[in-house]
């Protein structure tokens, strides 16, 4: 049922768009209406969620460090596994977002006859999750040239390279079978890995359902529906939105209005997912903190402001009481006047 549900409800969501659609007038709801209130719901959320963040209190300085943190002179430091200063933490920081570098060190633990422990590099991880984010972040690259004109360089020039190997007509892009591969590797380590498949939920299932039924119906515009397509009238569509002008003038597929509203379903659900690891890499204490507890003394945001209460004041305050019960005072109360 953890993958099942969330693929039947994907599906639904498709089957909705694919009929309702076809009703006069729903072609400006899920072509304009819906587009926008989740472009809000997506930028808004995703601020709301970096800004509760930004502000909550670190109370304990807790880098993850997996190498020889800065101490003697001649004892070699590694600068990037502890980083010190600002400038190893940007360097850290730059090698685990642009190159995954803490996915490069997986491993595996696998337990053999004896029985035996062992552990080895597992690489594919890394190699897959590589490929579905770059895919992904070129095919939102590339779609810019629907909302943009004139359609800038650097898109014009990720489109050609993208295409460079000239696959069948139209030319099929990398990216299109890269995204595709990677995805089954994701939902197959899902299945096939015991631990994996026991600590996923539904909410682990349905990102990956959802962004296949946005890939595959892309795909099936591109090169098995392209008669219904008309590019010139999506274009026409996807400035008016940018521009806050959109007008639909003509009659699009209505497997364009299924792409869409996926696309749609996808940037409302991002911010109240476990997607938004894209911006909360940026925030989390174990990465962009320093390892230097030991030369800079880390104050706990959350600890109160308590006024200093010496052994003096306290016996001042309570001597009385102490004499009665037999605890020893340094100064004895003063002898009562007579009256």
């Amino acid at each position: 049922m953890k993958y099942a549900f969330p693929l039947a409800a994907v599906i639904a969501l498709a089957l909705i768009a694919l009929i309702v659609v076809q009703i006069p007038g729903m072609q400006y709801l899920f072509g304009v209406v819906i587009p926008y209130l989740a472009m809000a719901l997506f930028l808004g959320g995703f601020c709301y969620r970096v800004i509760h963040w930004a502000k909550s209190p670190v109370p304990f300085k807790i880098p993850t460090t997996c190498g020889q943190g800065y101490s003697l002179p001649w004892i070699k430091h590694d600068k990037l596994e502890a980083p010190v200063n600002t400038a190893q933490v940007v360097a850290r920081m730059f090698l685990e977002i642009v190159l995954f570098r803490s996915l490069w060190r997986n491993t595996k633990a696998t337990v053999y006859g004896g029985p035996k422990l062992t552990y080895e590099s597992s690489k594919w991880l890394w190699l897959f999750g590589i490929l579905f984010h770059y895919s992904f972040l070129v095919i939102v690259i590339r779609h810019m040239r629907l909302f943009l004109e004139p359609v800038p360089w650097l898109v014009s020039f990720l489109e050609t390279g993208d295409s460079l190997l000239q696959i069948g007509a139209p030319t099929m892009y990398t990216t299109d079978v890269t995204i595709v591969l990677a995805l089954l590797f994701l939902f197959g380590r899902r299945l096939i890995n015991p631990q994996v498949r026991y600590i996923s939920l539904v909410n682990d299932y349905f990102p990956i359902f959802l962004i296949l039924g946005i890939v595959f119906t892309g795909i099936l515009m591109r090169f098995f529906i392209r008669t219904n397509v008309d590019i010139n009238a999506i274009k026409q569509l996807a400035v008016g939105l940018v521009t806050f002008s959109p007008t639909i003038v003509t009659e699009i597929s209505s497997l364009f209005y299924v792409h869409l509203f996926l696309v749609c379903t996808l940037l409302a659900y991002f911010p109240f997912s476990k997607l938004m690891h894209m911006g909360g890499v940026f925030l989390s204490p174990t990465r962009n903190l320093a390892n230097d507890s030991r030369m800079k003394r880390h104050i706990n945001p959350w600890n109160p402001d308590i006024k200093p209460h010496s052994y003096a004041g306290y016996e001042d305050e309570f001597r009385e009481d102490m004499i009665e019960q037999g605890i020893p005072v340094e100064k004895e109360l003063p002898p009562k006047a007579n009256d």
